[in-house]
């Protein structure tokens, strides 16, 4: 069976189980299920109940697919996301936002957890995502292209919608959060980086560095979907000393920023 014929079956099955026609898909990074609290939820389905779905394998994260409404908007969240370092592939990885799009999704908003190399962030900041570096290495669209699904070499000047950018920054300084904007670069992972790939990835663009996201984000702007997305940054690289860091560190940073993530998204979300 083929990528397409896969996601008419997945999305078939999903459409049996619910009656809502998300038009808002988002997806939740480490840490950031507390977002569902701000969702009526209707329904949900365990990923290992859905066809062709792979099963999240990282704490943190949830394994569900949610759909409900948020402030007045049809929503799907994935509560829990498939990483490539995993061992999935890229179309594994990428799959859920094939099927998103396919269930009708046109705005999707993707959250991760990041490790900060701005010296003016700190633990606890959000960054909304104006640009990103792919230095994952596979590539999501690589392979023969199905046109049903998006052209053959799509068009990347403009990864994160400028408007949902600017709309979010407005609500950040009406709700008083100090919100910064910046390049996100996607790693494979799973090992965090050394001081001196901090230092690289700093000199050559980033601001926050991740294991997610930036697939997501290619095959949803091959599949035609405006993208915004934000990283609470979880820990620092850039320090004259080093710090140790673990997961439980990073998912224990998010936790503590998700509720202000929620209030910018869901108020970003209504003024779709």
């Amino acid at each position: 069976m083929d990528l397409f014929d896969k996601i008419q079956e997945t999305t078939v099955f999903i459409q049996s189980r619910t009656a809502i026609h998300p038009t808002v898909g988002i997806i939740l990074g480490s840490g950031l299920g507390t977002l569902v609290e701000a969702v009526t939820i209707a329904n949900e389905i365990e990923y290992e109940d859905i066809p062709h779905f792979p099963v999240s394998t990282v704490q943190g994260h949830a394994g569900k697919m949610i759909f409900g409404t948020l402030n007045g908007k049809a929503v799907v969240l994935l509560a829990g996301r498939f990483h490539y370092y995993e061992g999935y592939t890229m179309e594994d990885v990428t799959f859920p936002v094939r099927v998103m799009k396919e269930l009708g999704v046109q705005t999707l908003i993707l959250s991760n957890a990041a490790g900060g190399m701005n010296k003016n962030f700190k633990v606890g900041d959000l960054m909304i995502i104006r640009d990103h570096i792919n230095l994952f290495p596979e590539h999501p669209l690589r392979g023969k292209n199905d046109e049903r699904l998006g052209a053959r070499f799509p068009d990347m000047s403009e990864p994160y919608d400028l408007s949902l950018i600017k709309k979010a920054q407005q609500i950040a300084a009406t709700q008083q959060v100090n919100i910064h904007t910046g390049t996100y670069i996607g790693l494979q992972g799973p090992s965090f980086e050394t001081p001196a790939e901090y230092q690289w990835l700093h000199i050559i663009g980033g601001d926050a560095v991740g294991m997610s996201t930036v697939p997501e984000n290619i095959v949803a702007i091959h599949g035609g979907m405006k993208v915004f997305a934000v990283s609470i940054i979880t820990d620092l690289g850039i320090q004259d000393n080093p710090v140790k860091i673990t997961h439980e560190e990073v998912l224990e940073a998010a936790h503590k920023a998700a509720p202000i993530l929620a209030g910018i998204i869901g108020e970003l979300v209504k003024e779709l």
